[in-house]
């Protein structure tokens, strides 16, 4: 398939009492999407954190008690997004949760198919909050998904901000980059925005950029969030002069849907105004020595 619809979370947080609550609502969300004809859809990372909530407050106000409260659902959570995924024909990556391959946890995203779990992309460079306050330790490996759709890389919030990650996944045949997002600031938010904008340039790609919105009265990891959904490609032939494909309205929750062809990509990086992705090499020549 050359040509789909992508599909971008801006994710508001919400408190459950029980896990069902957040099944109604992520089916909701899922529903949305797809009944606009989305067959790939990104929620942001860190959206789990609202599961803390299943805990109780205490457990939700407590900063290393909501890590360990979200891990503990992963398997209904995984069994939630395959059952959505298989009854809407579509890709989700979910919003990125912690998940503990040992003492400390890493922020893994995990891509759901139809016909099961496609992959786990975890977090590689880690913010200060995640290194010095929560203990959030970085994952090894970046690799993309082969897919239906094509190929999918995922640089999770502050990894956006780092060319080589996506340069390193598009090298790999990315077509698509996946930026789910998390950030309390509007500079944050612009922080990823602009590294999110500049991989997709540089690359010639279609980058989605997916954040969390709104307040978070719950779990200190998550009180505070600003951002909007886009979706990007280059300002190039056959993209908007912008690169900006679509967008949602600054902290208003809902989805930035795009139709997206793999075509347009490939006709860009062959024969654009520029030749981002095909001149990218040159730079070494260019600075060495």
């Amino acid at each position: 398939m050359t040509d789909f619809t992508l599909a971008a979370a801006a994710y508001d947080f919400t408190w459950f009492d029980h896990f069902d609550d957040h099944a109604a609502k992520l089916g909701t969300w899922v529903a949305g999407a797809a009944g606009q004809g989305a067959k790939l859809l990104v929620f942001p990372e860190y959206g789990s954190m609202e599961l803390a909530s299943l805990g109780g407050r205490a457990v939700a106000a407590d900063l290393e008690a909501g890590l360990h409260e979200v891990a503990r659902h992963g398997a209904a959570t995984d069994a939630l997004h395959l059952e959505l995924a298989r009854q809407h024909d579509c890709l989700i990556l979910g919003a990125s949760r912690p998940f503990f391959t040992g003492p400390r946890p890493v922020n893994r995203a995990t891509l759901y198919g139809p016909d099961g779990i496609i992959g786990h992309q975890h977090k590689q460079i880690m913010t200060r909050f995640e290194r010095e306050e929560w203990d959030v330790v970085a994952g090894q490996g970046l690799t993309p998904f082969d897919t239906d759709l094509g190929r999918i890389g995922v640089i999770i919030c502050y990894d956006s901000e780092f060319p080589l990650l996506g340069r390193h996944l598009v090298d790999q045949g990315a077509e698509i980059l996946l930026a789910p997002s998390c950030t309390e600031t509007l500079a944050g938010f612009w922080r990823v925005r602009i590294g999110s904008m500049a991989r997709a340039l540089e690359n010639q790609c279609v980058v989605a950029h997916a954040p969390t919105v709104g307040p978070c009265d719950f779990c200190p990891a998550v009180d505070a969030n600003t951002g909007s959904a886009s979706i990007y490609g280059p300002p190039d032939t056959g993209f908007p002069p912008t690169g900006i494909l679509a967008e949602t309205a600054l902290n208003v929750p809902g989805w930035a849907v795009a139709e997206v062809s793999l075509e347009a990509i490939r006709h860009v990086r062959r024969d654009g105004r520029v030749l981002n992705h095909l001149h990218w090499a040159e730079q070494a020549a260019r600075t060495a020595g």
